[in-house]
Protein backbone atom coordinates (compact mmCIF):
# COMPACT_ATOMS: atom_id res chain seq x y z
CA UNK A 1 0.00 0.00 0.00
CA UNK A 2 1.19 3.64 -0.25
CA UNK A 3 0.50 6.97 1.36
CA UNK A 4 -0.54 10.40 -0.53
CA UNK A 5 0.82 13.53 0.01
CA UNK A 6 0.10 16.80 -1.91
CA UNK A 7 2.00 19.95 -2.97
CA UNK A 8 2.41 23.00 -5.12
CA UNK A 9 5.55 22.66 -7.72
CA UNK A 10 6.73 26.14 -7.67
CA UNK A 11 7.26 27.30 -11.58
CA UNK A 12 8.99 29.83 -13.25
CA UNK A 13 10.16 30.91 -16.78
CA UNK A 14 13.07 28.76 -16.02
CA UNK A 15 12.71 26.29 -13.41
CA UNK A 16 10.47 23.79 -11.69
CA UNK A 17 10.94 22.97 -8.43
CA UNK A 18 9.35 19.25 -7.53
CA UNK A 19 8.92 17.13 -4.47
CA UNK A 20 12.30 15.57 -3.55
CA UNK A 21 10.55 12.03 -3.13
CA UNK A 22 11.86 8.07 -3.18
CA UNK A 23 12.35 6.56 -6.63
CA UNK A 24 9.72 4.62 -6.27
CA UNK A 25 6.90 7.40 -5.73
CA UNK A 26 4.40 8.04 -8.58
CA UNK A 27 2.93 11.40 -9.33
CA UNK A 28 -0.89 10.99 -9.69
CA UNK A 29 -1.91 14.00 -11.03
CA UNK A 30 -2.23 17.62 -10.59
CA UNK A 31 -5.87 19.14 -9.45
CA UNK A 32 -6.23 22.87 -9.13
CA UNK A 33 -2.35 23.46 -9.06
CA UNK A 34 -2.41 20.77 -6.39
CA UNK A 35 0.10 17.80 -7.56
CA UNK A 36 -0.47 14.83 -5.27
CA UNK A 37 2.21 12.01 -5.35
CA UNK A 38 1.68 8.06 -4.17
CA UNK A 39 4.47 6.86 -1.51
CA UNK A 40 4.81 3.38 -1.00
CA UNK A 41 4.72 2.53 2.68
CA UNK A 42 7.80 2.12 4.27
CA UNK A 43 9.33 5.20 2.38
CA UNK A 44 9.39 8.51 3.88
CA UNK A 45 10.16 11.91 2.11
CA UNK A 46 13.33 13.37 2.52
CA UNK A 47 13.50 15.92 5.15
CA UNK A 48 15.60 18.24 3.06
CA UNK A 49 13.03 19.66 0.41
CA UNK A 50 13.19 22.43 -1.60
CA UNK A 51 12.38 25.51 -0.02
CA UNK A 52 10.00 26.73 -2.46
CA UNK A 53 7.75 23.95 -1.28
CA UNK A 54 8.11 22.92 1.24
CA UNK A 55 5.67 24.76 2.89
CA UNK A 56 2.66 23.42 1.02
CA UNK A 57 3.78 19.89 1.32
CA UNK A 58 1.25 17.82 3.04
CA UNK A 59 -0.11 13.89 3.78
CA UNK A 60 -3.65 13.79 2.04
CA UNK A 61 -6.26 11.85 4.08
CA UNK A 62 -8.47 11.04 1.22
CA UNK A 63 -12.08 11.75 1.31
CA UNK A 64 -14.69 10.00 -1.31
CA UNK A 65 -14.41 13.44 -3.83
CA UNK A 66 -10.91 13.51 -3.76
CA UNK A 67 -10.31 10.25 -4.81
CA UNK A 68 -12.70 10.20 -7.41
CA UNK A 69 -10.96 13.41 -8.87
CA UNK A 70 -7.24 12.12 -8.43
CA UNK A 71 -8.76 8.86 -10.50
CA UNK A 72 -10.36 10.77 -12.81
CA UNK A 73 -7.44 13.25 -13.68
CA UNK A 74 -4.63 10.43 -13.42
CA UNK A 75 -3.02 8.78 -16.01
CA UNK A 76 -1.48 6.12 -14.27
CA UNK A 77 -5.26 4.83 -13.16
CA UNK A 78 -6.57 5.47 -16.56
CA UNK A 79 -3.78 3.07 -17.74
CA UNK A 80 -4.97 0.39 -15.20
CA UNK A 81 -8.79 0.75 -16.39
CA UNK A 82 -7.03 0.23 -19.62
CA UNK A 83 -4.95 -2.70 -18.94
CA UNK A 84 -8.33 -4.22 -17.49
CA UNK A 85 -9.86 -3.80 -20.45
CA UNK A 86 -7.09 -5.52 -22.58
CA UNK A 87 -6.89 -8.61 -19.99
CA UNK A 88 -10.57 -9.20 -20.81
CA UNK A 89 -10.27 -8.46 -24.40
CA UNK A 90 -7.35 -10.78 -24.70
CA UNK A 91 -10.10 -13.87 -23.96
CA UNK A 92 -13.70 -12.34 -24.92
CA UNK A 93 -14.26 -9.83 -27.94
CA UNK A 94 -17.21 -7.07 -27.67
CA UNK A 95 -19.26 -9.67 -30.02
CA UNK A 96 -18.45 -12.71 -27.19
CA UNK A 97 -19.09 -10.21 -23.69
CA UNK A 98 -22.45 -9.61 -25.96
CA UNK A 99 -23.27 -12.95 -26.53
CA UNK A 100 -22.10 -14.07 -23.05
CA UNK A 101 -24.22 -11.35 -21.43
CA UNK A 102 -27.41 -13.02 -23.78
CA UNK A 103 -25.98 -16.57 -22.54
CA UNK A 104 -26.93 -15.43 -18.79
CA UNK A 105 -27.31 -18.10 -16.77
CA UNK A 106 -25.02 -20.60 -18.00
CA UNK A 107 -22.09 -22.35 -17.93
CA UNK A 108 -20.48 -20.03 -20.59
CA UNK A 109 -21.42 -16.69 -18.66
CA UNK A 110 -19.82 -17.90 -15.52
CA UNK A 111 -16.67 -18.62 -16.48
CA UNK A 112 -16.45 -15.02 -18.62
CA UNK A 113 -17.80 -12.89 -15.40
CA UNK A 114 -15.46 -14.79 -13.17
CA UNK A 115 -12.73 -14.21 -15.64
CA UNK A 116 -13.74 -10.47 -15.66
CA UNK A 117 -14.30 -10.14 -12.05
CA UNK A 118 -10.76 -11.41 -11.87
CA UNK A 119 -9.55 -8.68 -13.99
CA UNK A 120 -11.51 -6.38 -12.21
CA UNK A 121 -9.75 -7.49 -9.05
CA UNK A 122 -6.33 -6.95 -10.69
CA UNK A 123 -7.83 -3.31 -11.76
CA UNK A 124 -8.96 -2.30 -7.50
CA UNK A 125 -5.01 -3.96 -6.60
CA UNK A 126 -3.38 -1.74 -8.48
CA UNK A 127 -5.07 1.14 -7.80
CA UNK A 128 -5.14 0.17 -4.08
CA UNK A 129 -1.36 0.06 -4.51
CA UNK A 130 -1.30 3.67 -5.04
CA UNK A 131 -3.33 4.38 -2.18
CA UNK A 132 -6.48 5.13 -3.94
CA UNK A 133 -8.23 1.61 -2.23
CA UNK A 134 -11.87 2.23 -1.33
CA UNK A 135 -13.08 3.14 1.87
Amino acid sequence: MSYIVSYRKFITRSITVQLTAPEESTELCTIAGVTYVSVPDGLELATEQPSEIADTIKRVTLTDDLRESIKEKSTHVWLIDNRVKDKIAERYSLTDELKMLRMSPSVEFDAYNAYVEVSRAWGRDQKAALGLRDN
